[in-house]
């Protein structure tokens, strides 16, 4: 195998007189293509690359079309979602199959109208990315701090013109070398490294747009987002254990006791079929033992509606209102009949018609309370996961980009810093899986997503 070498400069960023020259080896193949790297390299590089790829492309379409074939998932905020993942689609078909070959080749074979639109895509694309992830956690922000008012100010409208603001941001910031803010050479060549420019200006002005400005704002949102979350947690569970405190001092009891519950069964057997036509001393005893029964009865009424009201409006029970309902039970239930003997057979399941009435009101109103009480515990973990998911998302972004960005900024203004060009290639694409690790983190840590995705995909759960 035969091995030729030029002289190029090693380093992508770096300037003439700070870095030396290099010898370049170049690799033969047997399609006639001289490479940079051996074809073994070659072919490692371009099978994981592609993959990377590939898979950039499959999880932000599915994104995508989960969005707006989920109903779920078919809500005003999830716009920012599809924003985000055409952004990341837009890197992995505009700006890394260009990126595998130039690591391959280890020159511009393109042409500079290519490279000028690669590099501007490169910048816009990934711009657009970072900005999109800054918009969803203001987003979030907005939500969790102000959810009444932004619940009103969240129009598709204003979505819309939010995110078209992050594209044209975007555009802003990735245009200024297309109008003459650039170090590229007058006429281009393959041997000319096709690369971002250095000038110290741009350089400071795309970096703190792209990149350090909306890690600040997302820094800052971020812990506004979780100080909300704990504070909002405490005074849930707060006002939880002072609610528990306040049903006990009151004697206000969740539960229903059984006793009640056979008293209120033994009285109605027993009573069920009495003997009217027995002598007055049995009459007599039989009329005191109903009023004992009765009076028994009435304090058990009591007590349940009082537990009942204690379940809606704790701690304040409302008495005045079984008082009456029980005064009004007594003056019914002591109407004789025409024997002058009460009728005890139609008051008493009268009685006993109002307790099962009463005992099913407490039971909605209990299961009222329970429901109330879950839908917070709901809408509070549903805070919690959109809280962990933002900021995994965060840190996940922080770990691929900040790498590549404290490189794009310090080799400008560092001369003798000469990184080697496997070294800045991996940076970059450390940057660029970002755009792969975003769907992933979403069907991880979302139960809607995962549910679409299997639905997109044909998978039964």
């Amino acid at each position: 195998m035969t091995i030729t070498t030029v002289m190029m400069n090693s380093s992508v960023n770096s300037t003439d007189e700070g870095c030396p020259k290099s010898v370049q080896v170049w690799y033969p193949t047997v399609f006639g293509v001289d490479l940079a790297v051996p074809q073994w390299e070659a072919l490692a590089t371009a099978l994981v690359l592609s993959l990377i790829i590939l898979l950039t492309i499959i999880g932000n379409i599915l994104v995508i079309l989960s969005v707006f074939t989920y109903k779920p998932l078919r809500i005003v905020q999830n716009f920012f979602i599809v924003s985000l993942a055409v952004a990341d689609l837009t890197v992995a078909v505009l700006v890394l199959p260009f990126n595998v070959a130039y690591s391959i080749l280890g020159r511009w074979e393109f042409g500079i109208h290519v490279c000028k639109m690669w590099l501007t895509c490169d910048v816009m694309c990934c711009t657009s990315s970072i900005l999109n992830l800054c918009a969803i956690a203001l987003d979030r922000y907005w939500a969790i701090t102000d959810p009444i008012n932004y619940a009103q100010k969240r129009t598709v409208e204003r979505v819309l013109l939010l995110i078209a603001g992050v594209w044209v941001l975007s555009l802003i910031i990735s245009s200024p070398p297309l109008i003459g803010w650039n170090d590229w050479p007058e006429e281009f060549s393959s041997e000319y490294p096709c690369q971002l420019t250095s000038q110290r200006g741009y350089v400071i002005y795309s970096s703190l747009g792209s990149f350090f400005i909306p890690l600040i704002i997302m820094t800052i949102v971020y812990i506004e987002i979780y100080i909300a979350t704990r504070r909002r947690l405490r005074e849930r569970a707060r006002a939880s254990k002072i609610n528990a405190m306040a049903l006990r001092s009151t004697g206000c009891n969740t539960t229903q006791p059984q006793p009640d519950q056979e008293s209120v069964s033994s009285e109605t057997n027993h009573n069920e079929h009495p003997n009217v036509s027995d002598n007055t001393s049995n009459a007599k005893s039989l009329e005191k033992r109903r009023k004992r029964e009765k009076r028994k009865l009435q304090k058990q009424e009591k007590e349940k509606t009082k537990k009942t009201d204690c379940l809606l409006e704790a701690p304040a029970c409302r008495e005045d209102s079984v008082t009456e309902n029980n005064q009004e039970a007594s003056s019914e239930s002591a109407k004789p009949n025409g024997d002058g003997v009460a009728n005890t057979t139609d008051n008493d399941k009268e009685r006993s018609r109002k307790v099962d009435t009463k005992k099913q009101s407490m039971r909605r109103a209990g299961g009222m309370y329970q429901f109330i009480e879950e839908k917070q515990k709901i809408s509070l973990s549903k805070e919690r996961r959109a809280a962990r998911t933002l900021g995994i998302i965060m840190g996940v972004f922080v770990v691929c980009w900040l790498p590549f960005f404290i490189m794009y900024v310090t080799l400008p203004f560092c001369p003798s810093c000469c990184p080697s060009d496997k070294f800045i290639q991996f940076i970059t694409w450390l940057g660029y899986i970002n755009s792969a690790l975003n769907p992933i983190i979403y069907t991880i840590f979302n139960l809607d997503y995962r549910r679409a995705f299997k639905k997109l995909l044909g998978i039964k759960t």
